[in-house]
């Protein structure tokens, strides 16, 4: 584990912490002194009603050194615009802040963030250390009290919390110790190792561990006079406490203005409305290297605008940042508007293992479709006679990467036999594979035969209805023919399609592939092994897992259980190298397997950022988790060359 600072001890007092602190930071060439005020804060600061930077900030703020190829230092304000189709997507904002405990750098490594350090002993024991002086967004203190808070009061209050702490906190169904060293120091224990706990912390929408417990109590019936808070539920209008406390306590969702934060933005608007701004935090924890306080940027203002026409008027300039709702088919057009509306266009990479994968359903009721699914030659079959190569020709113009559905190049597990095997358009082989099976009897069209009798006439089922999933499947269908199959298309609601599979009533299906295609050896297999039921090649076996045996069905296929196996390798391995092999025994398996049929990957995401916006790599990653869409390189950084 990579620590950034270290502090110089505990049980010192305020003055002696800050006199190292103010050392540290003189080595780091960055001196109280040195601090840069913001200007938007400068009427607030001179009023008296806010501190002055060096007091707003810990003791030991997180400088970002701004040294990587696409950053530069840069000043302070201006407004971001951004579009967004629903209220709900000012949860994408605090994705994007991206402020976390740990958190991942572009490249992919797990490094303290809000927290100062991070001490890992046997895989199992978590100490993690506060910046002192780190505060809140209103500015009270934020210390070991918030994680308390969280952990006794909230995950494991039984009235609040029926269920005990969430699932991501548990080991093999065990939760953690938790102590409180002192008020900046907090360790979570477990008796095994815990792989997931710190790439947990610093995902997309991680759980938050911690929670302002200043705020919250005032709706907490430990700290709150009963009548007091029986009002405070009645002029919320809500039916206990516990939903109003639900209501309040949303770090993720960023849909209270009153709830204190810890991200470079705080939301300002309440829901309902169609303009939402979010306003700098005054307290955030990051400073460039010159002391300037971050973000650089003093507002975000979020406009909510139907989702099929955010691409034109993001073409009209009305954003000044935007990936989110483009998709590749929009480039031509958004290239076109942008000398005469002032942005750039650049494509970054998908972090996604397919665009599209197909899901035969080893789990499905029909018996015989699913003898078929589970023959490890059908499946091989139909992905040779997909010709990916012409996939990525016609409908992405040559950008996307032919591919298994599997980890991208940029992972560094990738080796290209996961991403071949089995993918080359092979029809001769494909028939050959499907003779050996037995479907040699054909009816009058030339479409082989099950063996009771049905014709091979496969349904793909799907919850999409983009042109571009149906000229996919078009293109898949042709290459099926050739071997003797009909594919037909069937679209349904998302929910009416995830039940259909989940109740094995589906016997293929189409998605997105691998959610984390860049994984490294620290982060979690999981979604290449038969541990949850949203996989929809195995659903009953995930259900299985989840349940603890309760309901779905054990895996009785000796590949799934080596699948397991190997994710109990990874899980309790003591160190990066064994989480490696695990890696690599779970991705061979599911090569040579072909759980699932990827097609193309890689597909470029049109990024829309306005041409005075700085500290936008021209190349980069789009993925939700891990990456956190534009969170991976810091939006807090990004500045305005020139009026914003």
């Amino acid at each position: 584990m990579p620590n950034t600072l270290s502090p110089p001890g505990r049980g010192k007092g305020e003055g002696e912490w800050r006199r190292r602190a103010l050392l540290l930071l003189a080595f780091l060439g960055l001196s109280a002194f040195d601090a840069v005020e913001t200007p938007m804060l400068a009427n607030a600061v001179g009023a008296g009603s806010l501190p002055p930077v060096e007091k707003r900030l810990p003791l030991t703020p997180l400088v970002e050194p701004m040294d990587r190829p696409w950053q530069s230092p840069g000043r302070h304000g201006g407004d971001l615009r951004l579009l967004m189709a629903r209220t709900k997507d000012t949860r994408l904002i605090y994705v994007y802040s991206y402020a976390r405990l740990v958190a991942l750098t572009p490249n992919l490594r797990i490094v303290p963030d809000i927290l100062e350090r991070v001490d890992v002993e046997e895989g199992r024991i978590f100490t993690f250390t506060l910046r002192r002086g780190h505060r809140w967004s209103d500015g009270h203190p934020f210390t070991a009290e918030d994680f308390r808070y969280w952990w006794e009061d909230m995950a494991n209050n039984a009235k609040r919390s029926p269920g005990g702490p969430p699932p991501e906190m548990l080991v093999a169904g065990e939760a953690p110790k938790f102590e409180v060293l002192d008020a900046a120091a907090v360790r979570y224990t477990w008796s095994r190792p815990n792989p997931f706990f710190l790439p947990m912390l610093a995902g997309a929408k991680p759980v938050e561990i911690y929670a302002p417990a200043h705020y919250l109590r005032r709706f907490h019936p430990r700290f709150t006079e009963p009548l007091e808070l029986k009002q405070r539920v009645e002029a919320e209008r809500q039916k206990s406490w516990q939903q109003l406390h639900n209501r309040k306590d949303n770090l993720t969702e960023f849909d209270n203005p009153d709830l204190p934060t810890l991200q470079p933005w705080v939301p300002t608007t309440a829901p309902p409305a169609e303009r939402f701004i979010f306003v700098r935090n005054p307290y955030f924890h990051r400073v460039d290297p010159a002391g300037r306080q971050l973000p650089y940027i003093d507002r975000l203002i979020m406009t909510v605008a139907d989702a099929k026409i955010i691409p034109a008027k993001t073409g009209a300039g009305e954003s000044d940042l935007q990936a989110r709702y483009l998709r590749f088919d929009n480039y031509t057009f958004l290239k076109q508007g942008a000398k005469r509306n002032d942005y750039r266009v650049t494509l970054w990479r998908t972090g996604i293992g397919a665009q599209m994968a197909l899901f035969p359903n080893l789990n499905c009721n029909d018996p015989v479709w699913r003898a078929l699914n589970r023959d490890v030659r059908y499946r091989r079959a139909l992905s040779l006679a997909i010709d990916r190569e012409e996939m990525n020709q016609v409908i992405y113009y040559g950008l996307a990467i032919p591919t298994n559905n599997t980890l991208l190049e940029v992972s560094p597990l990738w080796t290209p036999a996961y991403r071949d095997r089995w993918a080359q358009f092979d029809v001769r082989q494909a028939n050959r594979l499907l003779d050996e099976i037995g479907l040699t009897e054909r009816d009058v069209n030339g479409v082989r035969l099950l063996p009771d009798g049905r014709p091979l006439e496969i349904v793909v089922e799907t919850a999409g209805e983009s042109t571009e999933e149906t000229d996919a499947l078009e293109l898949i269908a042709d290459g099926w023919r050739r071997v003797g199959a009909r594919l037909y298309i069937r679209s349904s609601q998302l929910d009416v399609f995830r039940n259909r599979i989940f109740a094995g009533d589906t016997c293929m299906s189409i998605s997105r592939g691998l959610d984390n295609a860049i994984a490294t050896a620290e982060m979690s297999p999981a979604e290449l092994v038969p541990v949850d039921q949203a996989k929809y090649q195995w659903p009953k076996w995930g259900q299985f897992f989840q349940t603890m045996g309760k309901d779905g069905e054990r895996p009785d296929m000796p590949e799934a259980r080596d699948l397991l196996e190997a994710f109990r390798a990874w899980r309790d391995a003591p160190d990066e190298a064994g989480r490696a092999a695990a890696w690599t025994r779970i991705l061979t398996l599911n090569a040579e397997q072909v759980f699932t049929i990827g097609t193309v990957a890689g597909v470029p995401q049109p990024v829309v950022a306005r041409r005075t916006l700085r500290n936008v790599p021209e190349e980069g990653l789009f993925n939700y988790d891990p990456g956190a869409h534009f969170g991976l390189y810091r939006p807090d950084g990004f500045w305005f060359d020139g009026k914003g």
